[in-house]
């Protein structure tokens, strides 16, 4: 076998990495469409002079809603039925080619195309301009408008009005009637939108129902009987489009009387912003009109009752501010920085009696609750049986008055101190150091004297 020439390059060495690059566009025909007949789509036609494949691709436009990239993949197109395919020197500028049934006109190619195809000897024909997609055309207009643009402009009304409210105080005489009276009203007007709202100015125990807002936030024709005489009152409401003249901020005037919904409203005050409206815009001055407004009740003082003895007094004056009994607040703060700390002494019952003089408690004061529990520990040979001697409680000192009672707080737990608990008597007679430690933490709460005896007998542990 005869060696090859040593000047001999293969093709796909030769042409490695070598493609020619023709841009063209084919038409897309729309029946479905009543806007556009047809759709210009670009492309462009890459062609492998390595082994004379073709791909063809559609630049991706954004949010276009048709699939486009890839439409054709890197191949030999066939040309015609008789096995031949398309060729690089089928291609020029100018000629249509026809891919699979779609033909594609080719309009331009780049720089590369062209020095190839002179150095082959092949002349391309003059650049073309890629048509303009007539829907593209036609959004890039502006639309047209036939809609008259208002002269009332709603959102600069919004914008300069809203939260403008003025205010009158107003009064209904309805004692014409049985069981009427003069009632008071307050009359908001929305300068925003014009609308009224008309709420009762509701007195504590006054009898009425609790409806405060007598007529709600609306428009308000000045008569709602100024109708045609051919509406069907009693089939439909009347809306709109049959009041004819609504109730504008130039109606109310303070000592005038405006008719609502066929009641008659008094209008006698109003508030400063109101006023000062008035004066700049309509150069008007609104002074109070006096009116009586009927017999004013008055207001019951309540009284607590006195304390009945049962219960705890907080809970007989809570029973009192409520209908419904309800437990009485606590200090949630003071339970929370005061959990767990407990004041614990030592202490023994004074009393005529003999065998009680030998019996021992231990009374552990609540910091978190402010009370106070007494326990009786064990001992032995003493007949008496260990056990709570009393609960947690708060004790009245006494010669306190039950309405302001005074309680036993750790001030008044000196060592030598007595305290008297339901008529009987304890003697402190010793404490943890841990009372010692608070006290002084807190020295500006408690009495010198108490925390010097409580001291004294915890010298040796100091």
């Amino acid at each position: 076998k005869a060696e090859p020439p040593q000047d001999f390059v293969p093709a796909h060495v030769a042409f490695d990495k070598k493609v020619l690059l023709f841009n063209a566009y084919f038409k897309q025909t729309l029946n479905e469409s009543d806007k556009e007949y047809y759709r210009v789509r670009p492309v462009k036609i890459y062609y492998y002079l390595e082994d004379d494949s073709i791909s063809v691709v559609e630049p991706i436009v954004e949010n276009s809603g048709i699939p486009q990239g890839k439409l054709i993949k890197r191949q030999r197109l066939p040309k015609n039925d008789q096995g031949e395919h398309w060729q690089w020197k089928d291609l020029n500028v100018g000629n249509d080619v026809v891919f699979y049934g779609k033909t594609f006109h080719i309009n331009d190619c780049n720089n590369y195309t062209k020095d190839f195809m002179a150095s082959e000897g092949i002349m391309l024909n003059a650049p073309e301009a890629c048509p303009a997609d007539p829907y593209t055309l036609s959004r890039k207009e502006p639309q047209h408008s036939y809609v008259t643009p208002p002269t009332f402009d709603k959102l600069k009304q919004f914008i300069d009005l809203d939260r403008q409210v003025l205010r009158f105080s107003a009064v209904w005489d309805d004692r014409n009637n049985m069981f009427g009276e003069m009632r008071p009203y307050t009359l908001h007007f929305y300068r925003v939108d014009d609308t009224i709202e008309i709420r009762e100015q509701r007195q504590p125990n006054d009898g009425h129902d609790p409806f405060p807002v007598l007529i709600g936030r609306k428009k308000v024709p000045k008569s709602r009987s100024n109708i045609p005489s051919n509406f069907p009152c009693a089939v439909m409401e009347i809306s709109e489009h049959e009041i004819t003249e609504w109730l504008t901020e130039k109606d109310l005037r303070v000592g005038e009387t405006v008719v609502i919904m066929d009641r008659p409203f008094f209008l006698y005050d109003c508030d400063d912003f109101t006023q000062s409206y008035y004066q700049q815009k309509y150069n008007l001055n609104f002074n109070r009109v006096p009116v009586e407004l009927g017999e004013r009740k008055v207001e019951v003082k309540r009284e607590i009752p006195p304390y009945n003895g049962f219960g705890s007094p907080q809970d007989s004056k809570q029973n009192c501010l409520s209908l419904i009994a309800q437990p009485p607040k606590k200090d949630v703060m003071k339970m929370l920085e005061n959990d767990l700390k407990i004041l614990r002494y030592a202490a023994v019952m004074e009393s005529p009696n003999p065998e009680d003089k030998n019996r021992k408690f231990i009374i552990s004061y609540s910091l978190a609750k402010d009370e106070m529990q007494i326990y009786e520990p064990h001992q032995r040979n003493a007949g008496i049986i260990e056990g709570k001697f009393l609960e947690y409680s708060q004790v009245r000192k006494p010669g306190s008055s039950i309405d302001n009672p005074e309680y036993y707080t750790p001030a008044d737990f000196a060592i030598g101190a007595t305290i008297e608990v339901f008529s009987r008597k304890f003697k402190i007679a010793d404490c943890d150091l841990y009372v010692l430690k608070y006290l002084e933490a807190n020295g500006s709460r408690f009495p010198a004297a108490t925390i010097e005896s409580i001291r004294a007998i915890h010298a040796d542990k100091l």
